[in-house]
């Protein structure tokens, strides 16, 4: 069984924990967007003692707190949608369709299968 089904049988079988994983990547976007306000002129001194040293940590931090907020939203969201959805699959209409008429339609069927999984 694949990490994605792991993670859909889980979040399906305990919503509430699937809820509060989505309730965390909520805080930590607000409480990133509150900490890069209220630390902004430290950080940017802190980041000119050495520039490169210094830039890498701040990339790095960055880049771990939305690839956390990403990935909480992932545990919280895989609750929804179909027992034979397939996991990590790419929308469709790139692949198979050349053209303008093809694309538009094929987005136009993509948006109303969206709308019918979450009424």
């Amino acid at each position: 069984m694949t990490v994605c089904k792991d993670v859909k049988a889980f979040s399906r079988t305990h919503e509430r924990i699937a809820d509060f994983f989505s309730l965390l990547a909520v805080a930590l976007l607000f409480a990133s967007i509150w900490a890069i306000t209220r630390y902004y002129q430290a950080v940017s001194v802190w980041l000119l003692h050495d520039v490169l040293l210094n830039g890498a940590i701040l990339v790095t931090v960055v880049v771990v707190d939305v690839l956390l907020i990403f990935g909480l939203l992932a545990v919280g969201s895989s609750r929804f949608g179909d027992e034979n959805e397939r996991c990590f699959g790419t929308f469709r209409g790139r692949r198979n369709h050349s053209g303008s008429d093809g694309i538009f339609s094929t987005w136009l069927s993509h948006m109303e299968n969206v709308s019918k999984k979450h009424r």
